[in-house]
C-alpha cells in the first residue's frame, strides 16, 4: 500500500510573493475593464467638472484684456486714458506669475497627498482671487494697480493648480479610446471662457451706456461686475469637485491600497463612483508586498535622468514654452491689435470698450472655439504628435506671412489681415496649444504624472511671462505699436523651434497609460528562490 505524500509546508515569505503577484494580476485586469469601458454618464461628468474650471479659468486670464482697457478711463484720464505699459504689465503678468507657482505645488501635491485631496483646493484659490480683484480701490497706503496685482497673483495660484489636476483626473478616469478628447473637451472649454469674458463685458457695457456717456468714471462698475461674475461657474462647480472620487490609478499605484483600487475600478465601471466600502486598514495590510515602485526624490531623479524620460521632459515643457510665448503675447494683447488694425478703439469710452469686445468675441467665435473643437473630434484618429507638429508649422507659416507682410497686408486689405490672424487662432487650437495639455496628462507614470505635467505646464507660463514682459518693452520701439511686425516675426521663431521639440514626445494615441508608462510586461508566479525585489526592477 502506498503512503500518503505530504506536500511541504508553504514558507510565508513565498505565499505573500506570490500573492503580491497574484494582486498584480488582478490590478493589471482591472484597469483593463477600466480602460475598455463603455462610455458613459460619469466620463461626461468628469469632462463637465474639469470643464468648468478651465471655463473660469480663461475667463479670468483673458477678462484682464477688457479691464486694462476699461480701469484707464477710471484711474489714468490724465494719461490718455490709457493704462501706462508698465501697470498694463504688472497686471497681466502677475496671473502668469502665480500660475507658475500653481502650477509646481499643486502639481507636486497631487502626487504626494492625492488628486481627490487636492481636487476643488484650486477653485476656492479662484473663487477668493476673484472676488478679491473686484474689491481693490485706491488708498493712502495701497495704489488700486498694486492691490489687483496682488489678488491676481492669488488667482494665478488657483488657476495654476488646475491645469495638471484637471488635466491627470481626465486622463485617469477616461477609457483608451475616448482619452484624447475627453482631455481636449476640457481644454476647449477655454474657448467658452474668452468668449464669455468679452459677451459679459459686451453686456455689462451696453447696460452701463448712458452712465458711460455721462461720466466714464462710472466704468469702474463696469470691470467690477465683469471680473466678478468669473467667480460665478467656480461656485457652481465646487461641490462636484469636491466630491469627485480618488483615481483607482491613484489608490493602487500610489497608495498602493490594491484592493481598493480594484473594487473602486469595478464600482466605478458599473455605478460611475468609488465603492467606499472598503477600509484603509484592510487595503494596506493586504498590499504590504505588490512589486510597484515607490515614488521618492531619488527615485523621482533616477527616473528623469534616464535620456529617453529627460528627453520626453524636455519635449513636453519646451513645447508649451515656445506655443505660450505666442499664445499669450498675443491673447493677452488682443486689444492691442484690433485697435492696430483699427478695429477697437473710438472716440469716446463707450465705444472703445464695445469695439474691443465685439473684436474679441468675433475672432474667438471664428478662430479659437472651432480649433478647440476640430482638434476634440480629431485628436484620436489623427494623433497628439501629429497635430502637435502640423499645427506649430502652420503657425510658422502665418506668422512668417502677418510679421514680414504686416504692412503691406494691412495696406491692401484690412478682411485679409483679419482672416490670417483668425487663422493663427485656429491652429493654435488645432495644433499646440491642445496637446501640450493632453500628452504630459498621458505620458508619466502615474506616480509622477501631475508633478511632469506641472513642471510643463509651469515652462509654458514661463513663456507667457516673457512673451508679455517683451511685449510691453518692445511694441512701442520707433512710435506707439510700431514693432508689431517684428514680434509676430519674432512668434514665427519660436513656433519654429516647436517642430523640432514636439519630435522629442512620444504619440500616445491608442496606448494605455500602463503602456505609456513602461509597465504592460508581463507578470508570472515567481520560482520559490526567486526575491521579490528582482521581479520589482523587472516590473
Amino acid at each position: 500500500m502506498t503512503k500518503p505524500v505530504n506536500d511541504p509546508p508553504i514558507s510565508d515569505d513565498h505565499y505573500e510573493e506570490n500573492y503580491g503577484l497574484d494582486v498584480i494580476d488582478r490590478r493589471r485586469n482591472a484597469l483593463e475593464e477600466f480602460d475598455d469601458a463603455k462610455f458613459g454618464w460619469f466620463h461626461v461628468r468628469a469632462c463637465i467638472v474639469s470643464g468648468i474650471g478651465f471655463f473660469t479659468d480663461a475667463y479670468d486670464i483673458f477678462a484682464i484684456n477688457l479691464v486694462s482697457t476699461m480701469i484707464g478711463y477710471v484711474y489714468w484720464a490724465e494719461n490718455g486714458n490709457k493704462t501706462p505699459h508698465d501697470v498694463d504689465t504688472a497686471i497681466k503678468v502677475s496671473c502668469s506669475v502665480g500660475t507658475v507657482i500653481g502650477q509646481l505645488l499643486f502639481g507636486y501635491l497631487a502626487d504626494r497627498l492625492g488628486r481627490k485631496r487636492m481636487y476643488g483646493v484650486e477653485l476656492i484659490i479662484i473663487i477668493v482671487g476673484t472676488v478679491g480683484q473686484t474689491l481693490a480701490g485706491n488708498g493712502p497706503a495701497a495704489s488700486f494697480w498694486a492691490v489687483i496685482t496682488f489678488w491676481r497673483i492669488i488667482l494665478g495660484v488657483g488657476i495654476g493648480g488646475d491645469y495638471p489636476l484637471s488635466s491627470v483626473i481626465t486622463s485617469e478616469f477616461a477609457t483608451t479610446k475616448r482619452r484624447g478628447a475627453m482631455m481636449a473637451a476640457v481644454f476647449a472649454m477655454q474657448g467658452f471662457g474668452q468668449v464669455a469674458a468679452s459677451l459679459v463685458g459686451l453686456i455689462a457695457t451696453a447696460a452701463a451706456q448712458n452712465a458711460i456717456h455721462e461720466n466714464q468714471q462710472n466704468l469702474d462698475y463696469v470691470w467690477r461686475v465683469v471680473i466678478g461674475i468669473g467667480a460665478i461657474p467656480g461656485v457652481i462647480a465646487l461641490y462636484y469637485r469636491l466630491t469627485i472620487p480618488e483615481t483607482p490609478r491613484y489608490t493602487m499605484d500610489v497608495e498602493q491600497k490594491i484592493e481598493k483600487g480594484i473594487r473602486d475600478a469595478k464600482a466605478f465601471i458599473e455605478y460611475g463612483a468609488a465603492a467606499g466600502d472598503y477600509s484603509d486598514n484592510v487595503a494596506v495590510a493586504r498590499t504590504e508586498t505588490p512589486a510597484i515602485i515607490k515614488a521618492s526624490w531619488a527615485d523621482f531623479f533616477h527616473f528623469f535622468s534616464q535620456p529617453r524620460n529627460a528627453r520626453m521632459l524636455f519635449g513636453t515643457a519646451y513645447s508649451w514654452f515656445a506655443l505660450d510665448v505666442a499664445w499669450y503675447g498675443l491673447g493677452l494683447n488682443n486689444s492691442i491689435i484690433l485697435k492696430n488694425i483699427g478695429f477697437a478703439g473710438g472716440d469716446d469710452p463707450y465705444n472703445a470698450v464695445f469695439r474691443t469686445c465685439v473684436g474679441n468675441i468675433i475672432i474667438n467665435l471664428l478662430g479659437s472655439v472651432p480649433g478647440y473643437w476640430i482638434t476634440v473630434f480629431t485628436v484620436d484618429y489623427i494623433g497628439r504628435k501629429t497635430i502637435q507638429i502640423m499645427g506649430f508649422t502652420m503657425l510658422t507659416i502665418f506668422f512668417v506671412i502677418l510679421g514680414f507682410g504686416y504692412h503691406a497686408i494691412l495696406s491692401y486689405s484690412v478682411p485679409l489681415f483679419i482672416v490670417l490672424y483668425t487663422l493663427t487662432q485656429v491652429f493654435f487650437n488645432f495644433g499646440p496649444n491642445s496637446t501640450t495639455f493632453i500628452v504630459p496628462g498621458e505620458c508619466y507614470p502615474t506616480r509622477y504624472r501631475s508633478t511632469a505635467h506641472g513642471i510643463s505646464a509651469a515652462s509654458g507660463k514661463i513663456g507667457a511671462i516673457v512673451a508679455q514682459v517683451g511685449f510691453g518693452l518692445l511694441k512701442d520701439i520707433g512710435g506707439d505699436n510700431a514693432w508689431i511686425d517684428h514680434l509676430l516675426q519674432l512668434f514665427a521663431f519660436f513656433m519654429l523651434t516647436g517642430i523640432f521639440s514636439s519630435f522629442l514626445i512620444p504619440e500616445t494615441k491608442g496606448k494605455t497609460l500602463e503602456e505609456l508608462a513602461g509597465e504592460t510586461e508581463s507578470v508570472s508566479p515567481l520560482p520559490e528562490d526567486t526575491k521579490i525585489e528582482e521581479h520589482q526592477r523587472r516590473y
